[in-house]
C-alpha cells in the first residue's frame, strides 16, 4: 500500500484531493496548519473532515505567518467582497489574499513528513483554472518543486522518490465538485470562505467561486451564507 500526505486546509479542495487519494488506495496521512489565519473555522472542518473519512492519523503544524504578514487572510486588510468572476479569474494583479510563499511554506514541511513516514507522495488541492492569479498554484510552480524534491531529501537521493500529486490543477470548480460527489466528499464539512462567521459570507472571491461551481453542477451548496 503506498503512503501520502495529504494536505487538507479543511475547503473543498483540499477535501476532493485527500478523497481522490483515498480512492487511490492510499494509507494518507493529514496535514493541516494553524498559520494565524483569520479564518479559524477551516481548522474545525478539517478535523471534521478526518472523523468523516475514518482517519486517525491528522497532524496539526503550528506556524505564524502573521509574522510576515501583507495578506488579506493574515494582517489587518479588508478581505476583497462583490467581485465578478471574470474579475476573480481573469484579472491581471495578484489579489490581496494572496499568502506569500504559503505553498512552498506547506509543501517543505510536508516533504518532511512524507520523508519521515515513507511517503510516496503529497497531495495538495491547488487549482490554476481558480487561483485567483495565485503564482503558487500554477503547473509551472509545481513542476519547479517536484524538481526540488527529487533531490531535496535522503529518501530521494536513495532512490525512493516522493512526488507531488495535484489532481485538481486542471480542473474547474464545477469538474472538481462533480468528482467530489463521484467520492461521496462531505461538502457540508467544508470551508471556503475567507471570513470566520456562522454563515459564509458569500461575496468574497472564495464563496463566489464555489457558489458558482455548484450552480453551474446543478446542485445546492449545503453550507449556510450570509448572502
Amino acid at each position: 500500500m503506498s503512503k501520502s500526505v495529504c494536505l487538507l486546509s479543511g475547503g473543498m479542495d483540499s477535501a476532493v484531493s485527500l478523497a481522490i487519494a483515498k480512492s487511490e488506495g492510499s494509507q494518507v496521512y493529514p496535514l493541516t496548519f494553524r498559520y494565524g489565519q483569520k479564518n479559524s473555522l477551516e481548522l474545525d472542518c478539517a478535523k471534521d473532515l478526518v472523523r468523516r473519512f475514518g482517519i486517525r492519523d491528522h497532524k496539526i503544524f503550528e506556524i505564524d505567518l502573521r509574522q510576515i504578514g501583507c495578506s488579506a487572510l493574515t494582517d489587518d486588510f479588508d478581505v476583497p467582497v462583490d467581485k465578478s468572476l471574470e474579475e476573480i479569474t481573469g484579472g491581471k494583479e495578484i489579489p490581496v489574499t494572496y499568502v506569500p510563499a504559503r505553498n512552498t511554506i506547506f509543501l517543505s514541511v510536508a516533504l518532511g513528513y512524507a520523508e519521515v513516514m515513507g511517503a510516496d507522495n503529497i497531495f495538495l488541492g491547488v487549482n490554476h483554472l481558480d487561483s485567483s492569479g495565485y503564482p503558487d498554484c500554477r503547473p509551472e510552480y509545481i513542476k519547479r518543486f517536484q524538481a526540488l524534491c527529487d533531490v531535496a531529501t535522503k529518501k530521494t537521493v536513495e532512490g525512493e522518490p516522493i512526488k507531488i500529486r495535484a489532481p485538481l490543477l486542471y480542473m474547474t470548480k464545477t469538474d472538481i465538485i462533480r468528482r467530489g460527489m463521484e467520492l461521496d466528499v462531505p461538502f457540508e464539512l467544508t470551508w471556503s470562505c475567507y471570513e470566520s462567521k456562522e454563515k459564509a459570507c458569500g461575496r468574497c472571491d472564495s464563496c463566489i467561486l464555489r457558489l458558482a461551481g455548484f450552480e453551474e453542477a446543478g446542485l445546492k451548496d449545503p453550507i449556510l451564507y450570509e448572502k
